[in-house]
């Protein structure tokens, strides 16, 4: 029988080696260690073309496919990277789109589907809780209604709050803001959605991927009764459930990334596939992030420690851009919907 996934990788292009290297090379000489952006590692991704690395040339960017910046998202997530390379293309594409310029810089981007924002001409009030890091944006793009909204956040009255990894998640108030808007093409408010649950699947599997790395390191170093940890036998199965959950998440991560190139992001298999790799990237969080503290033990949990540099952005991205049990239900509905007759051709697209 045929893999499907092997069908997906001869179908499309490779990501060069080369730009693996580069980005994981940028990566781990970065400080992982602080809070808020690492305007040096931030630096570093524009001069390497890694800060847009998949928005047009014409736009300012590098013009690197999809699947590139998948590649690169997993490796940041890896390595704690504290900058906001998949909210910048967010707010590129989104901007794009509708035809309105960015500044250069770092950017983030928000859905307003609740309506928060109130859009009178080209002048925008109304507050957005828990933006990615908006104080160190050159901008903040939003999708709000029929409209995407280019804003200035030293404009507004901002917050400051953090998700359990520290990152930046601040509330903005704008009163009568000045912006640039323009309608928001036919469907971008679901397009958006699933495009963040696509590259926060992608940052998961890298993050646990992380985790797994630091886990198997300690287990190899940390000695008891005269010999490494990792030679006892409970440990190795530990390590090997953690193993198979890193591989389980980033194939579906990946696969997801590769439909979504293949079909369309406004088709129903990428819908389906990026609600499955966001389910299925944190169930292998929750499994990972336990077995990865159970190795280290009491260690494992403390700030000085270099694990909780992933495992907590394990737990806070888990919970972002849509938890499991709503995108679990929105398969269900996606399954519902297709009936017996087109659920085989869907899932096996």
């Amino acid at each position: 029988m045929t893999d499907v996934h092997d069908d997906l990788s001869d179908a499309l292009p490779e990501v060069d080696p080369d730009l693996l290297e580069l980005a994981g090379s940028v990566f781990a000489d970065a400080d992982a260690t602080g809070t808020g952006l690492d305007t040096a590692l931030w630096d570093n991704l524009e001069q390497t073309g890694l800060a847009r690395l998949a928005v047009a040339e014409d736009a300012g960017g590098s013009g690197g496919t999809l699947l590139d910046l998948a590649a690169v998202l997993v490796e940041a997530g890896a390595y704690a990277a504290r900058v906001p390379l998949a909210e910048t293309d967010l707010a590129c594409r989104a901007a794009a789109g509708a035809g309105l310029d960015v500044p250069a810089g770092p950017l983030t981007f928000a859905l307003d589907r609740a309506g928060a924002l109130a859009v009178a001409g080209d002048t925008v009030s109304g507050t957005l809780a828990r933006v990615p890091w908006a104080r160190s944006a050159a901008a903040v793009v939003v999708l709000t209604g029929g409209s995407v909204v280019v804003l200035d956040p030293a404009a507004a009255t901002v917050v400051e709050g953090t998700n359990v990894a520290e990152e930046p998640r601040d509330t903005l108030t704008w009163d009568g803001a000045r912006a640039a808007v323009a309608a928001a093409p036919e469907g971008a408010a679901g397009e958006f959605a699933l495009r963040a649950a696509l590259w926060r699947a992608t940052l998961l599997a890298g993050a646990a991927r992380g985790a797994l790395a630091r886990s198997v390191g300690y287990a190899g170093e940390r000695e008891q009764f005269g010999r490494p940890i990792g030679r006892f036998q409970a440990i190795q199965q530990q390590l090997a459930l953690a193993a198979a959950e890193v591989a389980a998440g980033g194939a579906a991560a990946e696969s997801a990334a590769r439909v979504v190139v293949r079909d369309g992001i406004a088709a129903p298999t990428a819908e389906l596939a990026v609600a499955s790799a966001k389910v299925r990237t944190g169930e292998a969080a929750t499994a990972v992030a336990r077995i990865a503290h159970q190795v280290h033990g009491a260690i494992g949990f403390t700030r000085e420690h270099d694990l909780r540099l992933t495992t907590t952005r394990l737990w806070a991205w888990r919970e972002e851009d849509g938890t499991d049990g709503q995108w679990a239900a929105r398969i269900g509905e996606l399954v519902l919907a297709a009936g017996p007759d087109g659920l085989w051709p869907l899932v096996t697209a």
